[in-house]
């Protein structure tokens, strides 16, 4: 909290995110530090002893992970828009939390150990827990180096296994619904009614109050608001009506928001005269009436543009799954056009301006005055009465005033012309464009959507057709690729600062191997879990790169160390793999065990942090088991190509 103080961070649900991931991670150091020195009191060596040589040994390999962790969040800062935004403060509270808890790995755990740790007294009784735990370990280290045996000796095997099991990485990426983010329950949906261009406030009015009817026998409902004149296009649009609905709290309903916003649908899509749906708020905030589906066209001129719109519309219609699918270049407003004699408007001795001052008046109303009632101030407006106005043909019986004083009726002197013409005229970085807006059905995910009205672009729209993204796809598609770049960069940095730790460019290589097999194993948990592919679930994936190589770390340095004292290649990474189980096992435990909680999804937006939790516990889960084996497998291949002398040796310390 100290440093997110100094930075100008805000506790925000982003900030705690990155908390409560920490819990599970900062104990892993120290972790690492304590095993070791405590396998040395084991061995019999004295308690500060123990600790000068336990934390010597290990401290490089507890500063490698910590670098490395720490080096998968620099490419956050160079996320741009609305992720780098959510995500920077998220990255920097990790990093911060990572080094801090190494720091004290590195210094107070040694101290506290030399000071407090005990050697187990030969003959002492033991408790029934350490029994127990002690037999189940002699047995899982029998076994573990009984396997890591067999695939020693059958090396080519199981490398081509793990060729196998990473390249089914396309297979679990093409199973997964991709998206922005998941929907949250956060009791509340917005309720859309469109009327047909030219209708009437009352016309609106009348239908929206069915759809109110229905919204009212929910008995989720815990409160209705219903406004006419007031939607996608904000205030004044007499053809547009909005509604938002407010649900009971999510312990006292039996469905949840979106059940319930899925089963709205076909009842409004059934009220003749309008069209009427509900949705869920975007959960990253932004405008509530947004449509997911935002696909722009742009032309050099409307005509070319409106026949581009009209083949795409029909194409995407057969589609069957995109909902509410509509433009926003429409050719289908009524209007009146009203055209004036002037030669005879003249010769009667009638102003043009008279003539659309009368328009204006009776027909639009002007504010004539005031009158104030009680405290109140009243607008008095002169306007022909509705019913008296609701024709066309009232036009020509208005009359004006001429030069002489007599009235003339202005069907002596206009032309009245009923015509359609747009909505409004729309630009999209100051070209001419028209954006294609639609709902998502029920189980269709926003990737899916967009790639099939890609194709429908690239078949069946001729060349002088541009296609942008806007709102949410446009989001959804800037940080796929900001997320699959942050992804390599964080790749390339921690495969940098290994290769200068280790002073090698092969060892790295062997260390990164987890990497794909963590991917391997949050891809197929997300597919087991039914999650999607979001920018929670990918920052997940980003974590891995750094939570899994901890493990290969591990591993590999202190095989290093063995061949430095002269073991062979084979003898070394069986001795490095064996002692280093325990430790390993520990700390992949306690970072699953951390993140276990919002892996199961508890409390109020627990649907957008349960892909970030199923794809670290299952990535680690699946890295831990498959590293144990395969790394080792793979170092005694390649450290073929290192010589020996890059371990680090310490001598013994004495006891004091």
């Amino acid at each position: 909290f100290t440093i997110a103080f100094a930075l100008g961070f805000t506790v925000n649900i982003i900030t705690l995110l990155a908390l409560v991931l920490a819990i599970g991670l900062v104990v892993d150091d120290a972790i690492v530090v304590l095993e070791n020195i405590f396998r040395y009191v084991e061995q019999g060596r004295g308690r500060l002893s123990a600790a000068r040589k336990g934390v010597n040994e290990i401290a490089f390999a507890v500063v490698a992970t910590t670098v490395a962790l720490v080096a998968v969040f620099v490419p956050v800062a160079f996320l741009t828009g609305t992720i780098g935004r959510l995500f920077r403060e998220f990255g920097v509270m990790l990093a911060v939390t990572v080094l801090l808890s190494s720091f004290v790995a590195l210094t107070l755990t040694p101290t506290l150990c030399a000071l407090m740790l005990k050697r187990r007294e030969h003959g002492a009784k033991e408790k029934w827990s350490d029994r127990t735990f002690d037999a189940f370990f002699v047995r899982l280290d029998a076994a573990y180096a009984g396997t890591l045996g067999f695939c020693l000796r059958h090396r080519w095997l199981v490398l081509t296994l793990a060729v196998a099991l990473v390249a089914s990485t396309a297979w679990f990426y093409g199973q997964l619904p991709r998206e922005l983010v998941p929907t949250e329950d956060r009791g509340t949906g917005f309720g859309i009614v469109l009327a047909p261009e030219g209708s009437t406030l009352q016309y609106t009015d009348r239908y929206q109050r069915q759809i109110e009817d229905i919204l009212l026998e929910l008995p989720e409902r815990r409160g209705l608001f219903s406004a006419v004149g007031l939607g996608f296009s904000g205030p004044g649009r007499v053809t547009d009506g909005f509604m938002f609905l407010n649900l009971k709290p999510r312990d006292e309903r039996e469905r949840s928001q979106q059940e319930i916003v899925a089963a709205l649908f076909p009842r409004l899509m059934a009220v003749p005269g309008v069209l009427a749906f509900v949705i869920n708020p975007p959960s990253l905030g932004g405008r509530g009436t947004s449509s997911p589906i935002s696909y722009v066209l742009q032309a050099d001129s409307y005509e070319e543009l409106n026949t581009a719109v009209q083949t795409f519309l029909a194409e995407a219609g057969r589609l069957g799954y995109l909902l509410n699918l509509d433009s926003d270049l429409r050719l289908n407003k009524p209007q009146l056009d009203i055209e004036i004699d002037r030669d005879r408007a003249a010769a009667l001795g009638v102003s043009v301006t008279d003539i659309g001052t009368a328009l204006e008046t009776l027909l639009g109303g002007t504010v004539a005055g005031e009158f104030k009632r009680g405290n109140k101030v009243y607008d008095v407006i002169a306007q022909m009465r509705p019913d008296d106005r609701a024709t066309p043909d009232v036009i020509r019986e208005i009359s004006v005033r001429a030069g002489d004083g007599g009235l003339v009726p202005l069907a002596n002197v206009v032309r009245v012309r009923e015509t359609v013409a747009p909505k409004e005229l729309n630009h999209y970085n100051r070209v001419r464009s028209a954006t294609i807006t639609a709902n998502l059905a029920p189980g269709v995910d926003l990737g899916s959507a967009l790639d099939a009205l890609d194709r429908i672009y690239e078949q069946n729209l001729p060349a002088g057709i541009r296609r942008e993204l806007s709102g949410q796809s446009r989001e959804y598609r800037e940080s796929s690729g900001s997320l699959a770049f942050m992804f390599l960069l964080a790749v390339v940095f921690i495969y940098l600062v290994l290769a200068a730790q280790f002073e090698s460019f092969i060892h790295p290589l062997v260390i990164l191997l987890s990497v794909p097999l963590a991917v391997v194993g949050a891809l197929a948990s997300l597919y087991l879990m039914q999650q999607s592919m979001n920018i929670y679930s990918q920052i997940g994936l980003v974590m891995l790169i750094g939570l899994v190589t901890k493990n290969a770390i591990l591993i590999v340095e202190f095989s290093n160390q063995l061949r430095q004292r002269g073991a062979s290649i084979v003898d070394a990474v069986q001795e490095a793999a064996r002692i280093r189980l325990r430790p390993i096992l520990m700390t992949s435990l306690s970072t699953v065990f951390g993140i276990l909680p919002i892996a199961i999804g508890l409390g109020a937006g627990a649907e957008s942090r349960r892909p970030l939790g199923v794809a670290i516990v299952g990535g680690v889960l699946f890295s831990t088991f498959l590293t144990l084996l395969l790394v080792p497998v793979v170092y005694s291949v390649l450290a073929r190509f290192t010589p020996a002398r890059m371990g680090r040796e310490f001598p013994d310390e004495d006891e004091e």
